[in-house]
């Protein structure tokens, strides 16, 4: 009895390693998609002009020139889906300090 309780917690701790590794793959190639191949789109582009220029071009948290858009939220399932009203225009600084 003792070793068949054993064995169920091995094969629990199993499991949950080789979910987690999965996890952990799917989540790194959504990440290098993300960076690699919409950042660089034309699609990825446009959106950043449409923001940028309603935003006046204006960090909305400091006012300073912003250069760079942030995702206030991501679509995790959807990348590229992310409604304008989730980005913002920003300047480096606080585009730095917003993720770090």
């Amino acid at each position: 009895m003792e070793y068949q309780f054993l064995l169920l917690i091995i094969l629990a701790v199993i499991i949950f390693a080789f979910k987690r590794w999965g996890f952990d793959i799917s989540r790194k190639q959504r990440r290098d998609y993300y960076r690699n191949v919409y950042l660089q789109s034309d699609e990825w582009k446009r959106k950043r002009y449409v923001v940028l220029k309603r935003d006046n071009w204006r960090c909305v948290y400091c006012g300073a020139r912003a250069t760079q858009v942030h995702h206030k939220r991501y679509a995790k399932r959807n990348i590229g889906k992310e409604p304008i009203e989730w980005l913002v225009s920003v300047c480096n600084n606080c585009h730095n300090s917003k993720h770090h």
